[in-house]
């Protein structure tokens, strides 16, 4: 995900639609995407294995972080489109040696998250050998990075389940970090049927919520002192809004309230669109009510889950945790929460969300759904509307000649396009608008 900070100064060079997409020659059939009116594809560039958020530097370069294959490979890569024409014709390898998920450009530095490559090995690069966010010297232009990391924050929690830990950073340089939960619900055995959820759930004190940071001090480590909010199952969409600069993130919903694997006596339709995604306006101190809570599409607030005694209407102490600002349909997946602030766009995007989802693995009984890219309008801190899906068609589990394409990542170009990774087949989109 492109570091928020940053879209403040590319508005200010931002080139008009009609100038953006002049070069441009969008992909036949726009790569499989169905898109509005006005806006095309390009294939930007392809097989960048594992890629997960990216960031664009001043000259238009883009940073993409990576997973690599199987734990494999992985780092930074660099993509970088001389002719102008929505191709990347050069592709570097920034930083290598760990594996990463989230990369953002501030004050002169690449901040990446990295972990140890399968094996536990260091690479060339001295990355730290646990999870941790560390910071290169960045100079525009160069393809590789300009000398070893600094470790800004280490000995995150990673392991079990969630073990992805996206972050952003603030104008002022506080970098706020996500540390997904350990468990789908807090119960007592994970993930097992009609184990009832710990109580009080200790897991809160280092999962589940996010954290606080310096980004320009060195070795910091999680803390109850820098502990931010709480509540949050897992914030892998996470940014500062253009506006206020206030924090922002998606929550990942609990998954198995019932039908076939699942450890609840909830039908499988239940299940399939319960609980529903969420976006969330986060300020210190806000509790968005995980293990205890999850938003129900039916009833349209926080209930009470079945492992404290829920029953898909009870509130109880769910009365007193924070509502989302906007909801999406169940176990969709939210990966990149991004704000527009160019002008490239049609003006009704200006300031608005876009929010890449993942994609769902299980709507028992019901088709598998997400996989798209779709645009949240807001009016400050509230909802003007409901969501309307931006992209789509990217051909998850499809296999055969249209591969298999999963969007988990979003930034915005020097021009105002907009960049979508995809983690499954290792494509990166382009998408502009030329009003035609």
């Amino acid at each position: 995900m492109q570091h928020r900070s940053m879209n403040l100064l590319l508005a200010a060079v931002v080139i008009p639609g009609g100038l953006a997409a002049q070069k441009v020659k969008c992909a036949p059939d726009n790569a499989g995407l169905k898109l509005p009116a006005g806006f095309c594809a390009t294939i930007f560039a392809d097989t960048v294995r594992g890629a997960r958020e990216l960031t664009v530097a001043s000259n238009g370069d883009v940073l993409v972080s990576s997973q690599g294959v199987r734990g494999q490979g992985g780092g930074v890569v660099l993509l970088r489109d001389t002719r102008k024409d929505g191709v990347a014709d050069v592709r570097e390898q920034f930083a290598s040696g760990f594996v990463s998920s989230h990369v953002a450009i501030f004050d002169g530095y690449l901040y990446v998250e990295a972990a140890p490559s399968r094996g536990g090995r260091a690479g060339a690069s001295g990355a730290p050998q646990t999870r941790a966010i560390v910071r290169y010297p960045f100079k525009v232009g160069e393809l590789a990075a300009g000398g070893p990391p600094d470790t800004i924050v280490a000995e995150i929690p990673a392991s079990p389940d969630h073990f992805t830990r996206n972050f952003t950073i603030a104008n002022d340089g506080t970098m706020y970090v996500n540390v997904g939960s350990a468990t789908n619900a807090c119960q007592v055995k994970n993930r097992a049927p009609n184990s009832p959820g710990a109580d009080p759930c200790t897991e809160l004190e280092t999962r589940a919520g996010i954290w606080k940071f310096d980004a320009r001090k060195k070795n910091q480590t999680p803390s109850a002192a820098n502990h931010f909010a709480k509540g949050i199952r897992n914030a892998v969409g996470i940014s500062m809004s253009p506006l206020d600069g206030k924090l922002w993130a998606t929550q990942h919903g609990r998954d198995q309230l019932g039908g076939d694997g699942g450890n609840w006596s909830f039908s499988a339709k239940y299940n399939s669109e319960n609980p529903a995604e969420e976006l969330l306006q986060v300020n210190q101190g806000d509790d968005f009510g995980w293990p205890y809570c999850y938003y129900s599409v039916e009833e349209k607030h926080l209930v009470l889950a079945p492992e404290y005694g829920g029953d898909g209407k009870k509130t109880e102490r769910c009365a007193q945790k924070k509502e989302p600002v906007a909801t999406f349909p169940g176990h969709w997946g939210p990966n990149a929460l991004f704000f527009y602030t160019g002008s490239a766009f049609p003006a009704k995007y200006k300031n608005g969300a876009f929010i890449a989802f993942h994609g769902s693995w299980n709507r028992t009984g019901e088709p598998q759904a997400g996989y798209n890219v779709v645009f949240q309008p807001l009016s400050g801190e509230k909802s003007a509307g409901a969501y309307e899906i931006f992209a789509e068609g990217f051909s998850p589990n499809s296999g055969g000649s249209t591969g298999n394409h999963k969007p988990t990542g979003l930034a915005m170009g020097t021009d105002g396009s907009l960049y979508v990774s995809d983690d499954a087949g290792g494509r990166i989109y382009k998408i502009v608008y030329t009003g035609k």
